[in-house]
């Protein structure tokens, strides 16, 4: 696995060796994928490869476009290729930013690509390179990964804030499928399985809602006071890197490809939220 250090590489790593297999999870000081001949030196033959690298943060893509170049773009084409090499399978993940968000319903796999930005436009060229390297690899878009934990994704900032008095803001415009990691590996550990066949494949938990309505789910999952939660636009809240305004994922697709059907993004979030953080107290607030 390359990407160990990040929130999916960690839950993976750890769900993957609870399931009884042996992992070896990589982090970037360990495998650079940017480097062409650093494959060669962790892949071998029946190997199962799970891609979790990627320069992931919106904002900082768009301003070092040569860094996450190197990572989304050429370092799963890199991996691609010794995967195709040494006869090892290779799951790629990608993102939903690989959509400009214009329509209003959820994005199907067949659904044109136009991203906004240097991240969905690398990531989309990422998805490109590796499927040319490696045609019967596979790709997997999610959207709105989170932990629920004591990281820093959303769902993660929100528990504590929760646990504070103070109000939130929260963007009411941007409309997208909330994935929990643990729904997130569950699929990825089943396309690893070998039997599916689809190349490009959508998995995130069923349902939309923008990020005011999620973080009023938090707090109410919590118990505390939703109207806390303060509905703001985009555009009052601007940001360096462009976001989609609708980027929901359709897994209609990836059902019928064989994935288990995605459960319901408030139940997957009320079991998130019902796991205890790491050190079993919630940490300070940022």
């Amino acid at each position: 696995m390359a990407g160990a250090g990040g929130q999916v590489g960690r839950f993976l790593a750890g769900e993957a060796a609870r399931r009884g297999r042996e992992v070896s999870a990589l982090t970037h000081r360990q495998w650079n994928i940017a480097d062409p001949a650093a494959a060669e030196r962790f892949i071998a033959e029946g190997d199962l490869v799970i891609n979790c690298a990627a320069i992931a943060n919106v904002d900082a893509a768009e301003s070092d476009p040569d860094t996450a170049y190197a990572v989304n773009v050429t370092g799963p084409e890199n991996i691609a290729h010794a995967c195709a090499r040494a006869g090892a399978q290779l799951v790629h993940i990608s993102t939903d930013y690989v959509f400009d968000g214009r329509q209003r319903h959820p994005y199907e796999v067949g659904d044109d690509a136009a991203p906004l930005g240097v991240y969905g436009r690398t990531k989309l060229a990422g998805e490109l390179a590796v499927l040319a390297a490696m045609p019967d690899a596979h790709v997997v878009r999610t959207s709105w990964v989170y932990t629920g934990g004591d990281g820093n994704d959303v769902v993660a900032v929100l528990r504590r804030m929760a646990a504070t008095d103070r109000t939130v803001d929260a963007v009411d415009d941007q409309t997208g499928s909330a994935t929990y990691v643990k729904d997130l590996v569950d699929a990825l550990l089943q396309i690893g399985e070998g039997y599916i066949r689809e190349p490009v494949l959508h998995v995130a938990n069923d349902g939309t809602c923008t990020r005011y309505e999620q973080a009023q789910a938090v707090f109410s999952e919590l118990g505390a006071d939703p109207g806390r939660v303060r509905p703001v636009s985009a555009a009052k809240s601007p940001r360096p890197a462009p976001r989609p305004a609708y980027s929901a994922l359709s897994t209609a697709m990836s059902v019928r490809a064989g994935l288990r059907p995605p459960r319901p993004w408030r139940a997957a979030l009320a079991e998130a939220l019902a796991q205890p953080v790491a050190d079993g107290q919630l940490p300070s607030t940022p």
